[in-house]
């Protein structure tokens, strides 16, 4: 009789240690799913919201040809952006002016300093940042089917834009540890800047020749340009590329329109 009690009492308290584990098991795993609904919505957030700063490109790169193919409009609503997918549309919003404007990624850029966005001139006039060159933007993914243009703001624009957490969401080349401040503090660019001369036209449509054969291979250079006169008075088109730090640097891009069947020469710039 003792023996099967003490059975009894062992199999009650293997049952109810067997709840236990069970109950523990199943908070645990309910536990570990409400961790896992919020990480995506917190990834989400970094992947569709960015904070930075933004400057514009207008009249020097009318008509030239963007990344995705298209011709640059600087009076159409896009903007250049290093990573994220062609077409998509942006929200794009100033803190301190409360003005918001949709545009397209249709370009790759910027490439300097600490930059997020490159705007056309038509999207960066209402923003300020044709005034002041650069300016700190928050930045949102919105839906494919809004309008491009002036919008409302965000109504937690104020909070986007002080949220430490949004930064540079979907960048992939920031350097570690960098800040919009250090975009602020950067010291200017190098005075002795470089440029490549890739030949002087009479005839502006052989310029534009020019032009389009280097934008059709090497996209991310930026091809003006300037015009000019003979000693005898007759209009000329110089075709300019690029602006470089350094003259090695521009020598290496000589060489590869020069592979292209394009003779270049590297000046300063000051000496056009």
């Amino acid at each position: 009789m003792k023996l099967h009690l003490r059975l009894h009492v062992s199999g009650l308290m293997m049952a109810m240690l067997l709840v236990l584990l069970t109950a523990f098991s199943a908070s645990a795993r309910a536990l570990r799913i409400r961790e896992d609904e919020k990480a995506p919505a917190a990834a989400a957030k970094k992947a569709t919201v960015l904070r930075g700063r933004a400057s514009w490109y207008g009249r020097e790169h009318q008509g030239h040809r963007t990344s995705n193919g298209e011709r640059f409009d600087r009076n159409k609503y896009t903007c250049a952006h290093k990573t994220l997918p062609f077409g998509t549309k942006l929200r794009v919003s100033n803190p301190e002016n409360g003005e918001s404007v949709v545009v397209r990624v249709t370009d790759r850029g910027p490439f300097r300093h600490q930059r997020i966005l490159d705007l056309s001139e038509v999207a960066a006039r209402p923003l300020g940042i044709v005034t002041h060159g650069a300016v700190s933007v928050v930045a949102e993914v919105v839906n494919p089917e809004t309008p491009l243009g002036p919008t409302a703001a965000p109504a937690d624009l104020a909070t986007l834009a002080a949220d430490s957490t949004v930064a540079v969401g979907l960048l992939t080349d920031v350097r570690a540890g960098s800040s919009e401040a250090e975009d602020v503090t950067l010291t200017p660019e190098p005075t002795a800047t470089y440029v490549i001369q890739a030949g002087t036209f009479g005839d502006a449509r052989n310029a534009r020749a020019v032009m389009d054969k280097i934008q059709s291979t090497e996209p991310k250079l930026l091809v003006t340009t300037v015009a000019t006169t003979s000693a005898e008075g007759r209009a000329l088109s110089r075709v300019v590329v690029g602006r470089f730090a350094t003259q090695a640097e521009a020598d290496a891009v000589r060489q590869r329109l020069a592979r292209l069947g394009i003779s270049g020469l590297v000046r300063q710039g000051e000496n056009l």
